[in-house]
This record gives C-alpha cells, sequence and structure tokens, in this order.
C-alpha cells in the first residue's frame, strides 16, 4: 500500500481517531502517504507517530449538531484541491448503565439515545452529504465502521 513517487498525494478524513480502530486506521493510511484528517473529541495525542498528524486534527464533539457543522466546515477549507479520497466513519458510542452494565432499549432514556444516534448515525450522513461535492471530484469512497454488536445480542454491548 505504498505510494509511488510520481503519484499524487490522497486524502483520508477519519473520525474516531484517538484509539482502538481509528488511530490503527490513521498509522496504517499515513505510513503508506495518503495525508490523514483525524477527527476526534479528544485533543491530538502527542504520542502519535505521524508528524502531519498534530496540524491535520480536528477536535469535534459529534453529539452536537453546531460542532459538527463548524467541522464539516474546517475540513472544507483544509482539503487541497477540493479532493476528498476516503471518508471513513469509524466514531461510535455505546454508552453503559452503571457498573458498565448493557443498556436495553427499554431502560435506555431519550436524552441517551439522543445522544448516540446524532454520533452514530447523523453525523456521518452529516459529514458525507457536507463534503459530497469533494468525494465525488475526487472519485472518493466512504466507508462506514459499524459493531457486530448491530447484529447479534452483545453482553455488554446495548441496543446502540
Amino acid at each position: 500500500m505504498t505510494r509511488p513517487s510520481n503519484a499524487p498525494r490522497r486524502t483520508l478524513l477519519l473520525t474516531g481517531a484517538s484509539r482502538g480502530i481509528g488511530h490503527a486506521t490513521a498509522i496504517r493510511f499515513s505510513s503508506a502517504g495518503w495525508r490523514v484528517i483525524t477527527l476526534s473529541r479528544h485533543a491530538f495525542p502527542e504520542v502519535c507517530p505521524w508528524g502531519a498528524g498534530p496540524e491535520d486534527h480536528i477536535e469535534v464533539d459529534l453529539g452536537s449538531h453546531d460542532d459538527t457543522v463548524r467541522a464539516i466546515s474546517e475540513i472544507r477549507q483544509r482539503l487541497d484541491n477540493d479532493e476528498l479520497h476516503a471518508l471513513v466513519n469509524n466514531a461510535a458510542i455505546s454508552p453503559k448503565a452503571v457498573g458498565g452494565g448493557r443498556l436495553g432499549t427499554m431502560d435506555t432514556d431519550i436524552e441517551t439515545w439522543t445522544h448516540v444516534f446524532h454520533v452514530n448515525f447523523f453525523a456521518p450522513v452529516m459529514i458525507a452529504r457536507g463534503l459530497i461535492e469533494e468525494l465525488k471530484h475526487a472519485r472518493g469512497a466512504v466507508v462506514n465502521v459499524t459493531s457486530i454488536a448491530g447484529s447479534r445480542v452483545h453482553p455488554f454491548a446495548g441496543a446502540a
């Protein structure tokens, strides 16, 4: 997955980049020569191994409609040649009950559901819609990462 030296640099936008699958994805694509713009609710971690990380990181609360709109505007300003080659929607939340237990449909309050749906569903839709022209311009792709818990009952991952 190495980029030939004469090939134009591709750009990846990655949500949920601060840990786990998102962090590994950022490292992998950055190592292959991609520009990786990361979104996370956390500040850029100083221990990350790619040099362009701090200036290509946007701290955003995807649970907030207004903050998501702000981040989309900032992303558009940062894109070179108005091109986005890949959008990976990796950020998601699965709130837990007291003591780390599973929250189910009937025992989860509406405010929690609203927050979960904004982060897990509406924010990825908003980002894709907000950057559709940049994706079209680059003939880019959208990848939505989901959890196995979405298709099976899991002991600690609730209905979110």
